[in-house]
């Protein structure tokens, strides 16, 4: 079994690592860590791709030894473009049977003006989506 752990290179949520190696121990399930750089047009962007490239690095790296820390073996990588499709590309390229994402952090105005990447994630993908919510939310 492949899991695939998508994280947002602007959030730090330790809980989705911890739910992620929970899976993936009860499965016997290796986990891909990946973080798109969220950066469709370099020449559009408001700094060189590479800024948001190691932020995603960043983020990709530290989910994957939190991971790593609970005993479960898992690779990190970094993709180009657009946050969902990025996500079920490389799921595709895992050939992952579940991807497991963070809830949306941003407020609900927000959210409906920019959209929610776990909602894009549930009604795109031909695999089982979890979304981990922060243990404090309501």
């Amino acid at each position: 079994m492949r899991i695939v752990v998508a994280t947002k290179p602007d959030a730090d949520q330790p809980w989705v690592a911890q739910a992620a190696a929970g899976l993936a121990k009860q499965t016997g399930a290796s986990v891909a860590v990946v973080s798109v750089d969220q950066v469709e047009l370099e020449r559009l962007a408001a700094a060189p791709r590479s800024v948001f490239t190691q932020a995603a690095e960043q983020a990709a790296a530290t989910m994957a030894r939190r991971v790593a820390e609970a005993g479960v073996e898992v690779t990190h990588s970094v993709v180009p473009g657009r946050a969902v499709q990025g996500i079920l590309d490389f799921a595709d390229q895992q050939k992952a049977d579940l991807i497991v994402v963070g809830a949306t952090t941003r407020p609900s105005v927000a959210e409906r003006l920019l959209g929610s990447v776990p909602l894009d994630l549930i009604k795109k993908s031909t695999r089982p989506v979890v979304v981990i919510t922060h243990p404090n939310s309501a």
